[in-house]
């Protein structure tokens, strides 16, 4: 699939056609057309971290952060604590599903008793 081989060629493709749809009527400001491809980039962003199975959280969390941009670029009316509520939850969700990604590299078995938690009964 080209779109795998070429993400930067597709974005920029993305980028001119947003700019001629306005040229030739879309009714986009300057500033609603640099979200609207910052949104763009942060989704070509997440698709190849993804398709390379690295920094996925991160990607997720970009996208979430670029989705929130362009709804406040459209005219969401929400104050920054509000905002910042948003982009907590979406990192708390992503900082679960990481967990549930990710293995220690030693197991607690393999530690001296020394430092093994402490059991309760």
């Amino acid at each position: 699939m080209i779109f795998r081989r070429e993400p930067a060629m597709w974005l920029a493709l993305f980028a001119v056609a947003i700019k001629l749809l306005t040229a030739f009527g879309l009714n986009l400001t300057v500033d609603q057309q640099s979200v609207v491809n910052a949104a763009a980039a942060a989704a070509v962003g997440l698709f190849v971290a993804v398709t390379v199975h690295d920094g996925i959280g991160a990607a997720v969390l970009g996208l979430v952060q670029t989705a929130l941009a362009l709804a406040v670029g459209f005219g969401l009316q929400w104050a920054p604590d509000r905002q910042a509520v948003v982009m907590s939850f979406a990192a708390a969700i992503v900082a679960m599903w990481t967990r549930t990604q990710v293995t220690a590299p030693v197991s607690a078995a393999a530690l001296p008793s020394a430092k093994r938690p402490v059991q309760s009964t």
